[in-house]
């Protein structure tokens, strides 16, 4: 068998099992598919992701449900403002043995885990914060002066609610750009609705089962990123992110108007991930025009700004990024 067979079949392998991971998800967190199918995206493509919903709308359960389904050691720091670095980190504490010397062992805090849940992270301050930076890019932390690597794999699920804001500290842009995909968790719809109730209000509650296993979704990960990709998909995701830097020669009016920073050069890497991920979680081979569509707004929108004068005109994100997204199909397809 060729090597381009071996991948296919890989690949149909794997989507087969992102189907079943999808049915044991649906058991516990009813309806809401495309917020399932973006959670899964950030941990098939190795990355991290911040959900934004309101209160009671199930973010804690999704994460619950993905750490049983996905195999992974799973931990839940709920963010306050008296939170400090070494309650996420761990700290070295001095103890005495039983000969009377003194030594100093480490005891890990909650970061040392494969899936993280970052529940409300806007709620602790900066300086807590910025205790998740160097773990969700390098995968590893340094407490006195000593490298510690994390559980393999990795990822962060951070939450936060879009309405309640006093007493919050917004994150910095150097922490948004450290995640893959900005996933907006709306209500769900009336007949989702009446399914929850059905669901969750008797003696029994359904449960998840596990799919994947850790070594699984490392596997996952390697085996995405051989999926190939066309030219044109390449040079559409370029023209996209492109076009969304307002000081870009070719940024269109609308953006230049509107947008007062646009994505760096990590906003086209998550973007060529994604786009593999949602053709993967579709059924299919290799990434098209649509893929690129729709990934556009969960991966680019945490990575831009609107100017002031927008604001104050009432526009949005979405709007602006779905229109720059069919201009660069356009160019592409013209090209």
């Amino acid at each position: 068998m060729s090597v381009e067979a071996d991948l296919v079949a890989d690949i149909e392998i794997l989507g087969t099992k992102l189907q079943e991971a999808r049915g044991s998800i649906a058991q516990r967190f009813i309806g809401q598919d495309r917020v399932v199918d973006l959670t899964l995206t950030a941990l098939i493509c190795g990355g991290h992701a911040v959900l934004i919903g309101l209160p009671g709308m199930g973010k804690t359960m999704l994460v619950d449900t993905l750490s049983t389904v996905m195999g992974l050691k799973g931990n839940r720091i709920q963010f306050t403002p008296d939170l400090m670095p070494a309650d996420i980190l761990g700290s070295e504490i001095l103890e005495t043995s039983n000969d009377g010397s003194r030594s100093f062992r480490f005891l890990e805090g909650p970061v040392f885990c494969q899936l993280l849940m970052a529940d409300e992270i806007n709620r602790a301050s900066p300086r807590t914060q910025s205790a998740l930076l160097q773990a969700m890019q390098e995968k590893e932390v340094t407490i006195a002066g000593e490298h510690r690597p994390l559980g393999v794999p990795f990822h962060v699920l951070a939450t936060q609610n879009p309405i309640e804001q006093e007493g919050t500290y917004p994150l910095p842009e150097a922490q948004l750009d450290r995640f893959l995909v900005q996933i907006d968790v709306p209500y769900p719809t009336r007949d989702t609705e009446r399914d929850i109730l059905m669901a969750t209000t008797g003696t029994a509650q359904a449960e998840a089962t596990p799919v994947f296993t850790a070594d699984d979704l490392l596997a996952a990960q390697t085996l995405l990123r051989r999926m190939p990709v066309g030219d044109a998909i390449v040079d559409m995701i370029l023209n996209l992110v492109r076009a969304c830097r307002p000081e870009d020669e070719t940024a269109p009016d609308f953006i230049a108007q509107n947008v007062s920073w646009g994505p760096g050069p990590r906003a086209s890497q998550a973007l060529m991930l994604a786009v593999r991920a949602s053709a993967l979680l579709d059924g299919r081979l290799a990434p098209s025009a649509d893929d690129v569509r729709a990934m556009a707004g969960p991966v680019l929108q945490h990575r831009m700004a609107l100017s002031f004068a927008a604001r104050a005109r009432g526009e949005n994100l979405t709007s602006i990024i779905d229109r720059a997204a069919g201009m660069a199909t356009q160019t592409a397809a013209a090209a």
